[in-house]
């Protein structure tokens, strides 16, 4: 668990990337496979409790890379409907908010009551990750939040957003602290020069 007061209090900046640091990704992903779950039923009369525990099933065993594939060799599907699986994880409007670690939204409310800068730097498609942000419940944290999205400068481990949001916003790099949880975090603020935290979440 990472807490405000083990961060050297110096620290004027705090930089996150936002899956499985800020909230847990799969509450993303299994809200879009049920909305596709639910689109298959509609055009294709398929059973979709049976879609969505194949969809999560698979998630939890081999990760996300493959989904549509197995759905596709199960039902026999048409390939046409990768596009609107393609196309929910872009804009998909969310049966529930996505909800912020409980640790993690200490952490950022402790970071704006000491009024330190929150910043959030994700790498994936710029579209899908604001989607992400716009259903996520803040707690009226999110006047408080910056966000860039690396793939419009250079995806992470490449340092380049990171130098970007030190010029931008006149900070040294001695000033923040960027938290993550992968290796292309880490390399990234190795990069760049400055203190990196592993998020425990």
């Amino acid at each position: 668990m990472l807490s405000y007061t083990d961060i050297d209090s110096r620290k004027k900046a705090f930089v996150f990337e936002l899956d499985n640091v800020l909230y847990p990704e799969k509450d993303y992903l299994l809200q879009v496979y049920y909305l596709f779950a639910a689109f298959l039923e509609y055009k294709e009369l398929l059973d979709g409790k049976v879609l969505t525990r194949l969809m999560t099933e698979t998630y939890e065993k081999e990760g996300s890379a493959n989904i549509f594939n197995v759905v596709q060799q199960r039902f026999k599907i048409s390939e046409e409907y990768r596009y609107n699986f393609d196309l929910l994880h872009l804009t998909a409007r969310l049966p529930l908010k996505l909800l912020l670690y409980k640790d993690t939204l200490t952490l950022l409310q402790d970071i704006v009551i000491d009024r330190k800068q929150i910043f959030i730097l994700t790498n994936g498609n710029p579209e899908q990750q604001l989607n992400k942000i716009k259903q996520t419940e803040w707690h009226g944290l999110e006047k408080y939040l910056t966000c860039y999205f690396a793939d419009e400068i250079k995806p992470k481990p490449e340092p380049d957003a990171l130098h970007y949001i030190l010029k931008n916003h006149d900070l040294e790099r001695r000033d923040i602290v960027m938290i993550g949880n992968s290796e292309a975090d880490e390399l990234c603020a190795e990069a760049a020069g400055v203190d990196y935290l592993q998020c425990a979440n």
